[in-house]
């Protein structure tokens, strides 16, 4: 990839899609970082190599592509007025805010991408949900996917609202495993074990999980796979359905969705 690319912030997420990019070869001339913080200004420095300035008006010169990384509740202050060119790819990873708020915001016909990635993209094992509106060409899709696939795997919704799914699926959702994990190392210590040894067991079994899942094996074939009739995990998991655990994570990653699409709707309401 030889497109210049414009970061406005350099947090954690930016930066780890500029880790991806250089990881594959992408030049450190190349991007451009907008981050005000001295600190984390000098680490992007220091780690990548890449120019960083202090305003947004300073990257936008000439860039193929600008990666919104600011949270929301900054969004406004920091992309006001930059009207990037009309050939230049907008791409925010901003959760919630929507095209409309970032169109009248920039002030620009640029094509604009929405993308929701999560925290395991800080180890390019991250997955990111992408939308863009009919009129966004192939060619601004392609830039945009190439950028995101930098922290992991891409995957294409059809609406902009179905954002607000994928945010309480994967955006949030390495907070569930988390908590499962967290709520087995307890479990573990009421059992007997020590809590180094028992969060050893419960980390280990979440990420060896998690290498099983990924390939094209159905998620219920692998669970059934480690279920032998009449053992222990059959045991686990009569008591998990008993005590209703499918609806309880439908409920909550509903929860995550409407609270997603109350928060958009809030940033739109801004002028």
């Amino acid at each position: 990839m030889s497109e210049t690319l414009a970061f406005v912030g350099g947090g954690q997420m930016a930066g780890s899609l500029i880790g991806g990019l250089r990881a594959a070869g992408h030049a450190a001339s190349r991007l451009r970082v907008a981050e005000p913080d001295a600190a984390r200004a000098d680490f992007l420095r220091r780690e990548f190599g890449v120019k960083v300035y202090a305003t947004a008006a300073e990257i936008i010169k000439g860039a193929d592509a600008l990666v919104l990384a600011v949270k929301p509740q900054v969004m406004q202050k920091a992309v006001r007025g930059l009207a990037p060119a009309p050939t230049t790819t907008v791409i925010s990873i901003a959760a919630g805010i929507r095209i409309e708020s970032l169109r009248k915001w920039l002030g620009s016909s640029a094509p604009i991408v929405r993308a929701m990635p999560n925290t395991p993209a800080l180890l390019r094992a991250g997955v990111s949900g992408l939308y863009a509106p009919p009129s966004v060409t192939p060619s601004a899709r392609a830039l945009a996917e190439k950028i995101l696939q930098a922290a992991g795997k891409t995957c294409w919704v059809k609406s902009e609202t179905l954002l607000d799914a994928v945010t309480a699926v994967s955006g949030s959702g390495p907070a569930y495993f988390f908590l499962l994990a967290e709520a087995m190392q307890e479990a573990a210590v009421a059992l007997g074990l020590d809590r180094k040894t028992a969060k050893l067991l419960a980390e280990q079994t979440l990420v060896g999980a998690g290498r099983m899942a990924d390939g094209d094996i159905e998620l219920a074939t692998l669970r059934a796979n480690v279920t032998s009739k009449g053992g222990t995990t059959e045991a686990a998991i009569a008591h998990f359905e008993k005590n209703g655990v499918r609806k309880l994570v439908a409920g909550a990653i509903t929860a995550a969705a409407e609270r997603s699409r109350a928060l958009g709707d809030a940033l739109a309401e801004q002028p």
